[in-house]
């Protein structure tokens, strides 16, 4: 499976070191989760993206601390390459601020939650069980960091899971996939992200964060998920 990822931010400099960029961190869960893939990577925030969409049998993007409402002359490109793709019915996954560019591209509302930041570990239910959830399980519990939400889904959009902080949290267009959590994340990432970022939150809201990665995450289990969608999605092309 050839997959192209679309990176529309980078690790912070600090973190690096300890954890890689974000290409590191997804070939890393999809090792952890036993799916062999041939990578390529678009720097899209550098105005990177391919000239040619089948060089690819599908697209997955990364998370990101822009807005997928941000008037940035290298988000603007890419929502019209993704316009391209939607149009070429290609296999697509959206991680957290993809998820947030699938909606905004098919016509859905992003805007930051009332409800505040989600950090820490988020626990969702399956609402539509999938073909391509296997092994299946009615929780999905995985970690996340992102105060955007998606409030208005696109038309002929289903949602296959979600919570009561976050009732969009995975939804499926045809062969395009959202995910706003992070399966790409490690716990030891998330603790040093959240110090680094201490400021953004409150002190009740990190304790809670931290509590909450405690729990088990269903990282490598949605990864296989992620890896069953977009080859069933080829297969039905």
């Amino acid at each position: 499976m050839r997959l192209g990822l679309l990176q529309c931010d980078h690790v912070t400099t600090e973190l690096q070191p300890a954890h890689g960029d974000y290409p590191e961190q997804f070939k890393a869960v999809f090792e952890r989760a036993g799916v062999i893939v041939e990578w390529q990577c678009f720097d899209a925030t550098q105005g990177v993206l391919p000239d040619n969409i089948d060089c690819c049998d599908a697209y997955l993007t990364t998370g990101s601390r822009f807005g997928a409402y941000e008037p940035l002359p290298w988000l603007t490109a890419l929502l019209e390459f993704l316009r391209q793709l939607y149009q070429a019915n290609k296999p697509f996954v959206g991680i957290c601020f993809g998820h947030q560019l699938m909606a905004e591209v098919l016509g859905g509302k992003v805007e930051k939650s009332a409800k505040g930041w989600g950090i820490g570990v988020s626990f969702n239910q399956i609402k539509q069980p999938k073909s391509w959830m296997q092994p299946f399980k009615p929780e999905v519990d995985l970690l996340v960091s992102h105060q955007d939400q998606v409030v208005e889904l696109p038309d002929k959009t289903e949602i296959l899971g979600g919570s009561q902080f976050c009732p969009n949290y995975i939804i499926q267009q045809g062969k395009w996939l959202g995910i706003q959590g992070h399966p790409e994340f490690t716990k030891a990432y998330c603790h040093d992200l959240l110090k680094l970022r201490s400021e953004k939150y409150s002190p009740e809201r990190v304790r809670e964060a931290e509590y909450s990665m405690a729990a088990p995450v269903d990282s490598e289990r949605v990864i296989q998920w992620v890896a069953a969608f977009i080859q069933e999605s080829i297969q039905n092309q």
